[in-house]
């Protein structure tokens, strides 16, 4: 359900497909990241309380009593003000009687800027789940991909999440650091998730959109990427490292459109069935005679 005019694109995460997207910003405030062209050329921009107000409105007046779940768009809707952010929770609250989750898009910075205490006040007024794209633990990786944070910060801006209670689920992109940087990037990461240990963990494939960087530098030899059978090597490396308390229940998921192999399972329980299922995947992938890393550069 979306009542924002489509002047520019919209994008949710998989699980957010029956919620009411209710866009609070339009674009990324960071947009800079090499991999990504998601809002290219979209000016960030904070809506005014009227335009935020009138979309609540229409969808309450076209299903006030079927709205169960709200995401908040666009990229980074955790950049508003902790004020603002109340407020709006407060207004969903009043409009949808039978509202059980609002979520929303979080960056590291975004996440950084705020306060544990601001953290559990959102979490209580019910911005309950955050999808944060760490993509990886790796500080080298982080630097080139022009993410904005470091290892630490980048870290920091999860541990912050859970520590607040908030549901956390935490996106990474096999592949980000190219064949050289692949075992590195895997290791570093795997470490950042132990310290973090999110509610959700989905491991993406680096896929080469038009408008990256990213592309620019692979057209241009100065980026290496990973074959597919390479891509699940580096899962493989990942799951291997790590090392959650067995108490946790953390949900992973490789269901996104740019995987090769569909899995999912909870870690730690599913941990070694997980790691048979990719190196299964491994040998089968590794009999592909050619592939085109093109494949992977439109959605």
């Amino acid at each position: 359900m979306f009542f924002d005019s489509y002047d520019t694109p919209v994008f949710r995460p998989p699980s957010e497909a029956r919620s009411f997207i209710l866009r609070v910003t339009r674009g990324c405030a960071h947009n800079k990241c090499t991999y990504c062209n998601m809002y290219r050329g979209v000016p960030f921009q904070i809506l005014k309380d009227e335009e935020i107000s009138r979309q609540i409105a229409m969808a309450a007046y076209y299903g006030k009593d079927k709205v169960r779940r709200v995401f908040l768009a666009d990229g980074d809707a955790l950049v508003l003000p902790t004020a603002k952010l109340l407020k709006i929770l407060q207004a969903l609250r009043e409009q949808f009687p039978k509202l059980q989750r609002v979520a929303s898009y979080a960056a590291p910075k975004d996440i950084l800027r705020k306060s544990e205490e601001e953290l559990r006040q959102l979490k209580e007024a019910g911005l309950q789940l955050l999808y944060y794209g760490m993509e990886t633990g790796d500080d080298i990786t982080l630097k080139a991909v022009n993410k904005g944070v470091n290892a630490e910060e980048a870290i920091e801006a999860g541990r912050r999440v859970t520590a607040s209670g908030m549901k956390l689920s935490l996106m990474v992109i096999l592949g980000l650091a190219g064949v050289e940087g692949s075992a590195r990037h895997a290791l570093a990461t795997a470490k950042a998730i132990n310290i973090i240990q999110p509610t959700h963990l989905s491991a993406l494939c680096l896929m080469l959109y038009r408008g990256s960087e990213l592309l620019d530098q692979f057209e241009e030899g100065k980026f290496n990427p990973l074959s597919p059978a390479g891509l699940m090597q580096e899962l493989h490396l990942l799951l291997e490292n790590i090392n959650l308390p067995a108490d946790k229940h953390c949900l992973f998921r490789s269901n996104h459109v740019s995987n090769y192999v569909q899995l999912a399972g909870t870690l730690p329980r599913d941990k070694e069935r997980l790691l048979r299922q990719v190196e299964i995947s491994v040998d089968s992938l590794s009999k592909l005679k050619t592939w085109d890393v093109y494949n992977n550069t439109e959605y």
